[in-house]
């Protein structure tokens, strides 16, 4: 059996994070944690289920838009789920708009997939609480929102998220309302909801309760009327809020928070005395510049194990024909990629849409090509001198910098045995003016 090129464009989707619960994606998972410098999914595991299972525990998760933290989320759910617990996840850019989120967005988000959730396993629970809230806010907005008295919890904050998402009006007078009630409503999610549900998990012989709230690593990082950017105002001035829910909860947040002033607040406040987990690129390089083997043996899998899935990693190398015009074409597109799955992805996907496999050098530099321009359209002389500087230094210093490079995709993260470390995008190397500044500095 050779390649099946329907199921491999499947797999190829950059856009689609793998859910390692289920069989099909379990087949393409590659573990990159012997690279990444630590066992990041297994200390959030083993957090909940050895160090604190009859405690809630509130854990922090970011990296790069698109380095795989959903993938990697969704294995933590699977793991958890085999040990008995049960796992809501869910993506909070479904319910939120991310340009404008307030605590209680996020308070009613995480109720509505909760309960929701619970509903499909005939665990109905009905708040009084919230009961009495709709009706409160229906009167309140004079907007008709349709909800009798047997309405599940579910579609109830359905309705009203449904409404104010489309109407940024409306929003805002519904914050006004809740503000003030925000203690109310999490106390009744608390007791109400996530108190009562563990009860009857654990009764129906479950270990607990986790919610994983995933892509709140998307908030805008806008500035408010306060002069507090978005992100910092719900994470470190509400994060003692966010993280009193009564049950284990995975937060991802914006990499920019660990380069704020505030990051030992929101390490205390929302973190409960631990830094937020960070999961760094896939390195390429090694800090010297060498080939990282290790890392780009496993890029090499994460590509062809999307080809071959049933075949063990040598006999996926012997294919190797079917996919790539050579060797050095593949190893090409994982050298450029700097360790950026999504990336890796993206270019792979690129070539995909020009021709079919096996793909040639010429189609994969037409696509490099294409890519990089895109990139260095954007970059203005003081970003290239903040650049040369972290070519220099290997390091990133506050969250200006971490804006303009790390948020860009200029700069990337790695971590080794002796720390984190930067490094510039491989694809911005190529360009004339690095080459230009690199004759002229070496």
């Amino acid at each position: 059996m050779g390649l099946d090129l329907p199921r491999f464009y499947k797999a190829c989707n950059p856009s689609k994070p793998l859910t390692v619960g289920e069989v099909e994606d379990q087949q393409y998972y590659i573990d990159f944690s012997p690279v990444r410098g630590n066992r990041i999914i297994q200390s959030l595991q083993r957090t909940i289920a050895l160090i604190s299972p009859d405690e809630p525990t509130c854990q922090l998760f970011t990296g790069h838009i698109g380095c795989g933290k959903s993938t990697e989320l969704l294995r933590l759910k699977a793991e958890l789920e085999k040990q008995g617990y049960y796992v809501v996840y869910f993506e909070s850019s479904q319910d939120l708009d991310m340009a404008d989120v307030d605590i209680t967005d996020i308070l009613l988000s995480v109720a509505g997939r909760v309960s929701e959730s619970l509903e499909g396993i005939t665990i109905k629970l009905k708040p009084g609480y919230f009961a009495n809230l709709f009706s409160e806010i229906a009167d309140f907005l004079q907007t008709p929102i349709e909800l009798n008295a047997e309405a599940e919890l579910s579609v109830g904050i359905g309705k009203i998220t449904a409404k104010t998402k489309e109407s940024p009006k409306l929003r805002r007078r519904l914050r006004e309302y809740l503000e003030p009630r925000t203690s109310g409503i999490l106390e009744s999610i608390n007791t109400e909801l996530l108190g009562r549900a563990t009860t009857e998990l654990r009764r129906r012989g479950k270990a607990g309760l986790v919610v994983i709230v995933d892509n709140l690593d998307r908030v805008d990082n806008r500035p408010l009327p306060s002069e507090r950017l978005q992100p910092e105002y719900l994470f470190i001035d509400r994060g003692d809020q966010l993280r009193k829910l009564n049950c284990h909860v995975v937060y991802t947040l914006p990499l920019s928070l660990t380069f704020s002033n505030d990051v030992e607040i929101l390490k205390n406040r929302l973190g409960g005395g631990l830094p937020p987990t960070i999961l760094p690129m896939v390195p390429v390089r090694e800090r010297d510049g060498s080939e990282c083997k290790e890392g780009m043996d496993l890029l090499r899998q994460m590509v062809l194990v999307r080809a071959f899935p049933h075949y063990t990693p040598a006999q996926r190398f012997a294919l190797l024909s079917e996919v790539f015009d050579n060797t050095e074409t593949l190893d090409r597109l994982c050298q450029i990629s700097g360790g950026h799955l999504r990336n890796l992805l993206g270019l792979l996907f690129g070539c995909l849409r020009q021709m079919d496999p096996p793909i040639s050098r010429d189609c994969l530099e037409g696509v490099i090509r294409e890519s990089r321009d895109y990139l260095t359209s954007s970059i203005d002389d003081e970003e290239w001198e903040l650049l040369f500087q972290v070519v220099q230094q290997q390091t990133v210093k506050g969250d200006v910098e971490y804006t303009t490079l790390l948020r860009s995709m200029f700069v990337y993260e790695y971590r080794d045995r002796y720390g984190n470390w930067f490094s510039i995008n491989p694809a911005l190397e190529e360009t004339q003016k690095f080459q230009d500044w690199l004759r002229e500095n070496t």
